[in-house]
């Protein structure tokens, strides 16, 4: 009786233990999914983004320095021999067309204006000479002849004050031995070889002035033997300088020379930028970015969505509220916050790119 009574108490308590274990474990894998699940504000404050397939955009870094527009430079040489009075200007003054920049006291500029004197004197004589010879003739005291020869004398000496006063104008004449050096351009005075009391002759080999219109300089960029073939003309650029770290400035590749220089050993590329406010100064060091597509296509995805734990990459693969996966990828390359996929991922596919590592815990809790 003993045994049939243990036997009895043997299989209540397995039927009782069976029923505990199969009641609970659907409450258990109740609550499993709930914790895998997100929360609504979780759910409303993240942000997930399709994985689509592009061309792989790449990068180069280059060194470089700023420099002037050759095409926007003007020197100014001395048309007139003299000496420098006054000079107006200094290096890195902006300076406007036309705006007289130095004065010279000349010797010439005064045989110049005494010739326009001269002319001015002639033709007025000639003018008075030929109205009187017009006079005459229709009074029939004079011959025609003579009133031909008084109209050419008059041609001839308005055609003497014609060429002294343009050869004046272009002078700067202004009736007196001053000499006017004038800014040919608007722009930023960048060199200066005169001084005040200077002696100044025409045979002056040096410039007086530089001249450069700075609202557009150029970035002369060093590119190396290996990188040669990455770089071509019209590709998009950003530059930054040690002045202004903070702010990027793009531009593009306007000329490639096909000389490498004999020191450095690079090749140099030209980019044109537009100099706002004139923050950029010849002479400033330059980084260079060039942004250049592969010949290759690969899924991409934000690069804050990659995780990375335990040498490896992962992103949260998100399908519903409660159904969220975590895969891991194999990443070609990251360039700025684009990241490129090998593998490990399907075009289409959303992932999860805000609040992925509080998802990432808790999927692996």
């Amino acid at each position: 009786m003993k045994n049939i009574f243990f036997i009895i108490i043997s299989l209540f308590l397995t039927m009782f233990l069976s029923l505990i274990y199969y009641g609970c474990a659907p409450k258990k894998n109740e609550a499993e999914n709930k914790q895998n699940c997100l929360t609504d504000l979780m759910e409303k404050t993240m942000t997930t983004s399709k994985v689509v397939s592009a061309t792989v955009e790449n990068e180069l870094r280059l060194t470089g320095k700023v420099t002037f527009d050759e095409e926007k430079v003007i020197k100014v040489y001395p048309v007139i021999s003299g000496t420098v009075t006054e000079v107006r200007v200094g290096i890195g003054d902006h300076v406007e067309k036309g705006q007289v920049i130095a004065v010279i006291k000349s010797s010439e500029m005064a045989g110049i204006e005494n010739d326009v004197n001269t002319a001015q004197s002639d033709y007025e004589i000639a003018l008075k000479n030929y109205a009187a010879a017009t006079d005459m003739y229709k009074s029939g005291i004079a011959s025609e002849k003579e009133y031909i020869t008084s109209q050419k004398e008059l041609q001839k000496a308005k055609s003497v004050l014609d060429k002294a006063t343009n050869i004046s104008n272009v002078y700067g004449g202004n009736g007196k031995t001053d000499f006017f050096v004038k800014a040919p351009i608007t722009g930023v005075i960048v060199n200066k070889t005169i001084n005040t009391n200077m002696q100044i002759r025409t045979d002056y080999s040096d410039n007086l002035f530089t001249i450069s219109d700075l609202k557009n300089i150029w970035v002369m960029a060093n590119v190396f033997e290996t990188d040669i073939s990455k770089v071509q003309q019209n590709y998009v650029v950003k530059v930054t300088t040690l002045s202004y770290p903070d702010e990027i400035i793009k531009g593009k590749v306007n000329k490639i020379y096909d000389v490498l220089d004999p020191v450095s050993k690079a090749m140099k590329a030209r980019i044109k930028i537009e100099n706002k406010n004139y923050q950029l100064k010849p002479g400033m060091f330059a980084n260079v970015i060039l942004h250049y597509a592969e010949n290759i296509k690969k899924l991409t995805i934000p690069s804050k969505a990659v995780i990375f734990d335990n040498s490896k990459n992962y992103v949260v693969v998100y399908k519903s509220k409660c159904d969220m996966e975590l895969r891991e990828v194999t990443i070609y390359k990251s360039v700025n916050e684009i990241t490129y996929i090998d593998s490990g991922l399907k075009e289409d596919e959303k992932i999860i790119v805000n609040n992925n590592l509080l998802i990432y815990d808790q999927l692996t809790d």
